[in-house]
């Protein structure tokens, strides 16, 4: 009798290697012989899902995935798993594996089932890959339509539709960091960790911890919900209460205390202090304070630094003043995205697909002064990715502060661009920081296979 197979794909961006590896598998088991039905859980969301009893019925369960996928629904089924890189570059071989007799069924309690993914995808990689994905979509749709409220509304966002587009982009960004840290946590803890992981990330926001904060976050919330699964053990009758009560009001509990007394009160000190900081500077050498801008706006995308920048920036602006130092705010954060973007296009042998399809994106959240578009790069590659940014985006902000050039507006990238004065400067000022990142990524990044 054939064989019958069920299988997941997923990547991070959730675009064309999902579908890649489906197909590639799908073709595979024909010609080996075998019936095999493949879920995909893509940008769209999940398509061709798999049904009750053909898993049932199934006999291995491949997961071609690189973020995490609940595996409830497999309990007593074999699981492989692999990346989707493998499973386009070796399907045949990924099908064949799957059926080997010593792969152990797949129980809440087992956690040694058989794995053939990369190093690169495993462990914290996976985790941050997962958080990431899923944040994407509130980045590019937040931060657009905040532009866009300047673009229609000016600097004072004036007008009905302008402030409905600032309230509507306020409120996915605000859910951005939540989220994050959400689907870290459920990376690692599965479903029950997402109210811990989720909660925690909104602390982070509230306590102005961030993107960094947010990690964190999702790091503990994730591994209190896994430990707590491991060492709490309940009669029969009372293991129901686990996922509904005892571990959400435990664990939320627990990363609450930690987000509000450990963690949150030494970011917003690190803000204050770094904002103090960058006060006593001005005045001097204007293109110093214009490198430490950038370093700032770069280095942690978003998180803690980046924002004592930016409220430095803002601080600078009163009465809508033009301001020197906001303009290289807002020229350095651009940076890091734009120079991303720039290097996937240069360089298109140093990136994978999805990488190159991520910096489409990364285009238009850059110009758009939306720093945290070069997240999912720096959380894959932090070694060679925050060096290069920071390099490009200190490079602008002291060409910003050389040039003298000026904007009174806080926010929306090139579309408002009609406010800054000394424009040609500010172009120069933002194709150099591009420039030099994109050409120190290409330098230090390695060629890619696919």
């Amino acid at each position: 009798m054939s064989k019958r197979l069920v299988a997941v794909t997923s990547c991070p961006t959730g675009i064309a290697h999902t579908y890649m590896a489906s197909e590639a598998l799908r073709k595979a088991a024909e010609k080996l012989g075998y019936e095999i039905k493949v879920e995909t859980r893509g940008s769209v969301g999940v398509e061709n899902e798999l049904k009750e009893n053909e898993i049932k019925n199934a006999d291995a369960v491949i997961l071609a995935v690189d973020v995490n996928v609940s595996k409830e629904r497999f309990i007593g089924k074999k699981i492989f798993e692999t990346s989707v890189a493998q499973a386009i570059k070796d399907p045949e071989k990924i099908i064949e594996n799957s059926l080997n007799s010593d792969i152990k069924s797949y129980t809440e309690k087992i956690s040694d089932i058989k794995s053939q993914r990369s190093k690169e995808k495993k462990g914290v990689y996976k985790h941050l890959m997962s958080g990431v994905s899923y944040m994407i979509p509130f980045v590019v749709a937040g931060g657009l339509l905040i532009a866009l409220s300047f673009l229609f509304g000016g600097y004072t966002q004036e007008g009905e539709f302008a402030k409905a587009l600032a309230t509507i982009g306020n409120a996915a960004f605000k859910l951005m960091i939540p989220i994050l840290a959400g689907y870290v946590a459920f990376s690692i803890g599965d479903r029950a960790a997402l109210v811990p992981g989720m909660v925690g990330g909104l602390i982070a926001a509230d306590t102005k911890s961030g993107f960094l904060g947010a990690l964190v976050a999702g790091f503990i919330a994730g591994y209190i919900v896994k430990l707590m699964k491991k060492t709490i053990k309940l009669p029969k009758g009372f293991e129901g209460l686990m996922p509904v009560l005892i571990i959400p009001l435990i664990s939320t509990f627990l990363i609450g205390i930690i987000m509000i007394f450990v963690i949150g009160t030494p970011m917003t000190m690190l803000n204050e202090s770094i904002e103090t900081w960058l006060k006593s500077l001005t005045g001097t050498n204007a293109i110093i304070l214009g490198v430490i801008i950038g370093l700032m706006m770069a280095i942690d995308m978003g998180g803690p630094i980046n924002k004592a920048a930016y409220a430095f920036g803002i601080s600078t602006i009163g009465n809508a003043e033009p301001s020197a130092i906001m303009a290289a705010v807002m020229a350095a954060g651009m940076i890091p995205p734009l120079g991303i973007a720039l290097s996937t296009v240069l360089f298109k042998n140093k990136y994978n697909f999805e990488e190159k399809e991520a910096g489409k994106a990364a285009w238009v959240l850059g110009i758009s002064f939306i720093t945290e578009g070069a997240i999912p790069f720096a959380a894959a590659d932090p070694l060679r990715v925050i060096p290069s940014i920071m390099a490009g985006s200190a490079l602008t902000g002291a060409l910003s502060m050389l040039f003298n050039v000026t904007l009174p507006v806080p926010h929306g990238g090139i579309f408002v661009f009609w406010a800054v004065d000394g424009i040609l400067g500010y172009s120069i000022s933002i194709i150099a920081g591009m420039i030099l990142t994109a050409l120190l990524l290409g330098i230090l990044k390695s060629k890619k296979n696919n």
